[in-house]
């Protein structure tokens, strides 16, 4: 009791003193401090925060690394996102397919679905950051699915697209799909494209099933 008592917070709680009789310690007025939304986060809280982090960061390094490459490079990575969203067939023939039209506009052509019942044409452009694709060449793109006699398109980029671009793809008769670089590298992580799980970690919770006696 002796020791505890030496304790400036406990000896005014022994005495009944009131918490005014004695200033309160810099350790207790910062815990009176903390803001009522981070005293009221939990720990699944912080993971999900955390992991918010980690993945913004892996996007901004996937279109990083793209942009360190060649051009081949980004084609190859079109093919390999495609091919993981279900287009194409297989990577064998959507390479054959992506790369080789030569139409003016177009970059290449890719199979909807494993039957090649309908066509999907690409439009890539590799560009740095800030070097938005404006409404000329998504316009440029659009004339060539109208001579192809096409319907369907789209257009990636490592960087963005100007909102007059994004206001003119909205309005066409064609469904002309824009993918930003922001999109892209969310569609990477999202189907495991050019990244690997590096880590699980499982969060368990209290099963009240088991511990409910009815």
């Amino acid at each position: 009791m002796g020791q505890a008592l030496s304790i400036p917070a406990f000896r005014a709680f022994h005495r009944g003193d009131d918490a005014a009789d004695e200033a309160p310690s810099p350790l207790a007025t910062a815990s009176i401090r903390v803001a009522p939304a981070e005293a009221a986060a939990t720990p699944e809280d912080a993971i999900d925060g955390a992991y918010r982090i980690l993945h913004a960061s892996l996007r901004a390094e996937l279109l990083e690394r793209i942009l360190q490459n060649g051009p081949d490079f980004f084609e190859q990575v079109i093919v390999e996102l495609l091919v993981a969203m279900g287009y194409g067939g297989s990577r064998r023939n959507a390479a054959e397919r992506l790369g080789r039209s030569g139409d003016g506009g177009v970059d290449g052509v890719i199979n909807e679905d494993v039957l090649g019942l309908d066509r999907v044409y690409i439009q890539a452009k590799r560009y740095a950051p800030g070097n938005t694709v404006g409404r000329p060449e998504v316009q440029a793109f659009t004339g060539s699915l109208v001579g192809l006699g096409a319907s369907k398109g789209v257009f990636v980029t490592t960087s963005g697209f100007s909102a007059q671009a994004a206001e003119y793809a909205g309005r066409i008769p064609q469904r002309v799909v824009l993918i930003d670089g922001q999109q892209l590298a969310a569609l990477m992580v999202e189907h495991s494209v050019g990244v690997r799980v590096s880590r699980v970690i499982e969060v368990k919770r209290l099963d009240e099933d088991f511990f409910n006696e009815e």
